[in-house]
């Protein structure tokens, strides 16, 4: 597997397949996505996982991470959100965030992402805002550095 950067267009068929597939494409567009830094991970040439990335001073947000579900729970995500925190630390970023899906926050506590402000809802689905501060090397040991995927060994 390997992780690379891409285009706003290539990151459209996965955030459409996994996000809001009842929805238009163009629905899956971000008024920011030609600023955005846009992450890939592909397995054999096929791209499995997108994120995208808007910089704003000091502060990173995550948005519109999506893995496709076959390819869920297979450590893939894990190793695209380890990759842009050693790029934001890197670029010493001080703080990363995301809106994340409640059902979701366990998979961010791993990234010592910590909740902030009052849980809301996006339609009918609960998120919470979640943040870990990269100026205080707030952020866990990675557990899968150098890597593959282990369901793909």
């Amino acid at each position: 597997m390997k992780i690379e950067l891409i285009t706003a267009e290539q990151t459209l068929p996965v955030r459409h397949r996994v996000l809001w597939p009842d929805k238009p494409v163009d629905f899956c567009r971000v008024p920011e996505d030609d600023a955005g830094v846009h992450y890939g991970a592909f397995f054999d040439e096929k791209l499995v996982c997108v994120a995208s990335v808007f910089i704003d001073g000091q502060n990173a947000r995550l948005r519109k991470f999506a893995t496709l579900h076959e390819y869920q729970g297979k450590g893939v995500g894990t190793l695209v959100i380890e990759r842009i925190l050693s790029d934001l630390q890197t670029q010493n970023m001080a703080r990363f965030w995301c809106d994340a899906r409640e059902s979701a926050r366990g998979f961010y506590h791993r990234f010592a992402m910590e909740p902030f402000g009052e849980r809301f809802y996006k339609g009918d689905v609960p998120y919470f805002k979640m943040a870990v501060d990269l100026a205080s090397g707030g952020i866990v040991p990675k557990q899968h550095q150098d890597k593959e995927p282990t369901a793909y060994l």
